[in-house]
C-alpha cells in the first residue's frame, strides 16, 4: 500500500467513513493513488455520504439525523449559487476562476435587524387608521425603547417603519433619541394576516385577507431578511418599527419554523426583537419581544 493510500485510509477513517471505504478505493485504484487523488476521493466520499444521509456534522456531534434540516440557501444568496458553475470542472484554470468569483461574492459582515413593536394605541379607533393613534401609555413605552436603543450605542444605519399611524408615531418618538439616523417609511411592513394560524383561533377571518396580506408580508421578509452584501465590510444595525403579526411571522420564517406557528407567541408593545444574520447565512434570534427596559406598569400586549 502506497504512502498516499495510507493517508487516504487515515483521513477517511477520521471522517467516520470506515476503513473499508478507503480500502475499497485502494483496490479499485490498483494500489495507486496520487496525493491530489487522495484528497479528492476523501472529500467526495465525505460529501456524498453525508449529503445522502442528510447528516448534521459539527464538532460536538456525529451521526445525528435532524427531523428538519436547515436550508443554508434560504435567502438564495449562498455564494456558490451566485456564480455560474464552470463548464469543465476538471479544468484547473476554469475551476480556480470559479473559486475566485465565489470568494468575491462571499459576504464578510453580519447584519443585525432590530424589530420594534409599536406602542399601545387607541383600540376604539375602528373606522380609519388615523384614529388608531398611540395612547399616553403607548408613547411612554416607545420613549423607553428609544432610550434603550440609544444606550446600546450601536451604529444604526437606518430606521424603517410601517405607514400605519401607530407605527409612524412610534418611529418618530424613537427617532428623537437617534436623530442622526435616517428614517424611512415602507408600507410593506403594515399589519396584516400572514397565514392561517395553527391551531386556529376562535375569531373568523376570510381567506381573502390571508391571500392578500400574506403575499405582502412574505415579500417584506424577502426584502429585508438576507445575508450582507459582499461589498459590506463592517457589521450593520438596522431598526424596523412595525407590528406584532408581522414580527411573529418573520420569526417563524427566519428560524425556518412552520409559518402557521406565528400566533403561538406573544409580544409586548414597544418590545425589541433582535435578529442576527451571519455571513454564512446562519440566523439567530437574540431577543424575542424584550421589554426589560420598561417598568412593570408599562407592560401591555394589546
Amino acid at each position: 500500500m502506497s504512502q498516499h493510500t495510507r493517508r487516504l485510509v487515515r483521513l477517511v477513517s477520521a471522517l467516520g467513513l470506515g476503513v473499508g471505504t478507503a480500502a475499497g478505493f485502494y483496490y479499485l485504484k490498483g494500489g495507486r493513488s496520487s496525493e491530489d487523488e487522495t484528497k479528492n476521493i476523501a472529500r467526495k466520499v465525505f460529501v456524498d455520504k453525508h449529503t445522502h444521509l442528510g447528516k448534521v456534522l459539527a464538532s460536538w456531534t456525529t451521526n445525528f439525523e435532524p427531523s428538519v434540516k436547515w436550508d443554508s440557501n434560504w435567502d438564495r444568496r449562498d455564494p456558490q449559487y451566485m456564480v455560474k458553475p464552470p463548464k469543465h470542472p476538471n479544468d484547473t484554470t476554469e475551476q480556480e476562476n470559479y473559486e475566485n468569483k465565489v470568494k468575491e461574492v462571499t459576504p464578510k459582515a453580519t447584519r443585525h435587524l432590530l424589530f420594534i413593536r409599536h406602542g399601545q394605541y387607541n383600540l376604539n379607533g375602528t373606522s380609519h387608521d388615523s384614529e388608531r393613534y398611540l395612547t399616553k401609555k403607548g408613547r411612554e413605552q416607545v420613549e423607553c425603547t428609544g432610550k434603550r436603543l440609544k444606550e446600546l450605542g450601536h451604529p444604526y444605519s437606518k430606521i424603517i417603519h410601517s405607514n400605519m399611524t401607530r407605527a409612524r408615531e412610534s418611529a418618530e418618538i424613537i427617532h428623537q433619541h437617534l436623530s442622526d439616523v435616517p428614517i424611512f417609511i415602507d408600507e410593506i411592513l403594515q399589519e396584516g394576516a400572514p397565514v392561517p394560524p395553527e391551531p386556529p383561533i376562535g375569531s373568523w377571518k376570510s381567506e381573502a385577507e390571508f391571500f392578500r396580506d400574506g403575499a405582502r408580508i412574505e415579500a417584506g421578509f424577502r426584502k429585508y431578511f438576507h445575508r450582507a452584501d459582499p461589498k459590506q465590510h463592517t457589521d450593520s444595525y438596522e431598526v424596523y418599527v412595525c407590528h406584532a403579526n408581522v414580527i411573529r411571522f418573520f420569526i417563524c420564517r427566519a428560524l425556518q419554523l412552520p409559518p402557521e406557528a406565528w400566533l403561538r407567541m406573544s409580544m409586548y408593545n414597544g418590545s425589541v426583537t433582535w435578529f442576527t444574520i451571519r455571513p454564512s447565512g446562519r440566523v439567530s434570534l437574540r431577543y424575542h419581544g424584550d421589554a426589560g427596559h420598561m417598568p412593570p406598569d408599562l407592560l401591555t400586549t394589546n
